[in-house]
């Protein structure tokens, strides 16, 4: 007998907008430490507000840009480890959830917000992606929600985070504390909006699509059809052809009555 092969393990890239969005963090930090210093603060920084020392500049189509861009520069190693540690373990299962076009329409809209949120009211400019780390984890917390519901994680997880960064924000000024709460209140109303719509996974979805190919493809032809053989159109008898058949019928009992009381010889 063969002998059954053994399955191989496969790495695979099972969430790209995640993985794409974390390995680019880790790549801009590494060239800016060894090899282009000062490529996150000149591209990946977001502005301050106006009248600072890195002020917003209206003119300057790259401080629009730098809007969505700061959410993959980081300050050091402990900064970009902190963000992907939320990230890489929500990202997928979000990603599965909702899709990637979505989970990248939510990314670029916190990244917006986040930034807007420090030209309009802080003077230091901003850099990090901890604003998508906690609207991934409001996000997350809507996995159980229903209509009329709210669930008791998602009261949870907001007290805790929101409660802890406003806190903070008292004590350390160097971080953007507010920018972290308004990524959580992204991650809210993204829950809140996508609450009742049906979500279908990629694997649900490519179950479907192949169930309907299936159902849409041709029906097999009989074997007498695929020789090029028509079969032979029945039509209905007419009334005539009724009349001469039941006239018929009554000739042949009347012959056997005849043949029984007679015989063959007689008739």
């Amino acid at each position: 007998m063969a002998k059954k092969k053994k399955a191989k393990l496969k790495i695979v890239y099972n969430a790209p907008v995640t993985l794409t969005f974390s390995l680019a963090a880790v790549l801009l930090l590494v060239l800016n430490q060894f090899a282009l210093n000062g490529l996150i603060d000149t591209f990946f920084t977001v502005p301050g507000k106006i009248g600072s020392e890195m002020a917003f500049t209206v003119s300057n189509p790259l401080d629009y840009v730098r809007l969505f861009t700061h959410v993959l520069g980081h300050g050091d190693w402990n900064h970009l480890l902190g963000n992907l540690s939320f990230i890489l373990l929500l990202g997928p299962l979000l990603e599965e959830r909702y899709g990637s076009p979505m989970l990248v329409l939510m990314i670029s809209i916190t990244a917006l917000v986040t930034g807007v949120v420090n030209v309009c009211f802080f003077a230091r400019p901003m850099v990090g992606a901890s604003g998508i780390a906690f609207m991934m984890i409001l996000l997350s917390s809507f996995t159980a929600i229903s209509k009329h519901q709210i669930p008791l994680t998602f009261l949870l997880v907001f007290v805790l985070y929101v409660g802890r960064e406003l806190a903070s924000s008292v004590l350390d000024e160097n971080v953007s504390y507010v920018a972290h709460i308004a990524g959580g209140l992204c991650g809210s109303l993204f829950g809140f909006l996508t609450a009742h719509s049906p979500k279908t996974s990629r694997k649900t979805a490519a179950a479907k699509e192949q169930s309907s190919q299936e159902k849409n493809a041709p029906a097999k032809v009989a074997p007498e059809q695929t020789a090029g053989k028509k079969a032979p159109a029945t039509k209905s008898p007419s009334k005539k052809a009724s009349k001469k058949a039941s006239k018929d019928d009554t000739f042949d009992i009347y012959e056997q009555e005849a043949t029984i009381l007679f015989g063959e010889d007689d008739l």
